[in-house]
C-alpha cells in the first residue's frame, strides 16, 4: 500500500475535474461511471483515513466552492471544508432505507455485504458525520429524489436576497 505522502502527490497531480454536462475527470480519463463502482467505492475510506490526502481533497473542493453557486456533498463539508456556506444541509435517513437505497444503486454487493458496508463506514466515520450547528437537517428517510431536491431548492431561494 502506498504511503500517505505518495497518495498525497498523486492526488495532487491528478486533480478531480468536472465538465459542463456532470462528467468527472482525472488525467483527461472520463472516470464517472468507474467511481461508482462497488470496488472503487469500498477503497474511498481506505484512502481517506490519510491526512495528507484528506487535506488535497478539501483543498480541491474549497477551490471548486469558491468558483460560485456549487453543491458540495461530503460528510464533512460543512463543518470543516466550507464552514462557511451560505446553506447547509445535512440528509440522513434511516439505515435500512440507506441500505435500501445503496443495493439499488450497487446490486452486485449484495445485501449481507452492504450492511456490514455500511455499519462499517458509519463506525468509522463517526466524527465526521456530525451536522454543522447551522445546518439544515433532512431526515430523507420517507422521501423521493424530487422531494429532497424540491425542499433543497426551496431553502436555496430562502436565503437569497429579494
Amino acid at each position: 500500500m502506498a504511503k500517505s505522502p505518495e497518495l498525497a502527490r498523486l492526488a495532487m497531480d491528478y486533480p478531480v475535474t468536472f465538465d459542463d454536462h456532470g462528467r468527472v475527470w482525472i488525467a483527461d480519463t472520463d472516470v464517472t461511471a468507474s467511481i461508482r463502482q462497488a470496488r472503487i467505492d469500498r477503497q474511498v475510506p481506505v484512502v481517506a483515513r490519510h491526512p495528507p490526502v484528506r487535506e488535497v481533497m478539501r483543498e480541491r473542493q474549497r477551490q471548486l466552492g469558491s468558483e460560485g453557486d456549487v453543491v458540495i456533498e461530503g460528510r464533512d463539508i460543512g463543518t470543516v471544508v466550507c464552514p462557511g456556506a451560505d446553506v447547509k444541509v445535512y440528509l440522513n435517513a434511516e439505515r435500512q432505507t440507506r441500505a435500501e437505497r445503496r443495493l439499488a444503486e450497487r446490486p452486485e454487493i449484495g445485501a449481507d455485504a452492504l450492511a456490514t458496508d455500511l455499519r462499517l463506514r458509519d463506525q468509522s466515520d463517526a466524527e465526521r458525520m456530525m451536522p454543522a450547528e447551522d445546518a439544515i437537517q433532512i431526515d430523507t428517510t420517507d422521501l423521493d429524489v424530487d422531494d429532497v431536491v424540491s425542499r433543497i431548492e426551496q431553502l436555496v431561494k430562502s436565503q437569497q436576497p429579494a
